[in-house]
């Protein structure tokens, strides 16, 4: 049985781990979201995620980060594992839930052939 809560172990929570992500370069995006990744040596992927004041207030912080989790938890098994995912949202107005799954999936295949 495939387990597809999220949980904590599916988090990069560290300020290392994100300043990793980000000097390691390797990214991708569309109209919606910038993807980073990084290897984490771990069975699994992993998502941080990284909402600044500049997109809007907290309502729309908030759920941004609702939103990609959800698409996280959803789209695991077809996510590339070993990675860890950096996602920045882009625009103030979150796209719809299937649209950010698919995006989420694609970009984060771009980032992990960019690692090589």
């Amino acid at each position: 049985m495939i387990h597809r809560r999220f949980l904590s172990q599916y988090h990069v929570r560290s300020t290392a781990d994100f300043q990793r992500a980000y000097r390691r370069r390797c990214r991708a995006s569309d109209q919606w979201i910038v993807v980073f990744g990084h290897p984490n040596g771990l069975p699994h992927p992993r998502l941080g995620i990284s909402a600044s004041r500049r997109l809007g207030g907290a309502v729309v912080r908030n759920r941004w980060k609702r939103l990609l989790r959800e698409a996280f938890r959803l789209s695991r098994p077809q996510l590339p594992s070993g990675i860890d995912l950096i996602v920045i949202p882009r625009s103030a107005a979150p796209p719809p839930l299937e649209a950010l799954r698919g995006s989420l999936v694609r970009l984060a295949g771009k980032a992990t052939t960019k690692l090589g």
